[in-house]
């Protein structure tokens, strides 16, 4: 069986990502305290929120991305034909 080999360029690609995506889902919490007018804490207690909202960006970004390669690569197949 062939190994997979993942440079660092892509991890460090992910890793971005994938704190871009919990820095957007931190700022949405604040948004939602201040807007609501709750306490401050709730940044705190509700991070586990935040995390899990995080994920579910970062899965929708991967499928925006796959589906983005897709039609490049549909394109490049169409247009070399």
């Amino acid at each position: 069986m062939k190994d997979i080999v993942i440079s660092g360029k892509a991890l460090k690609r992910e890793l971005w990502v994938l704190v871009g995506c919990l820095a957007g889902a931190f700022c949405l919490n604040v948004f939602a305290v201040v807007h609501y007018a709750r306490p401050a804490v709730e940044l705190v207690t509700q991070i586990g929120f935040t995390v899990v909202a995080a994920l579910i960006l970062y899965v929708l970004c991967c499928l925006v991305r796959i589906v983005a390669l897709c039609v490049k690569l549909l394109i490049k197949k169409l247009v070399k034909d």
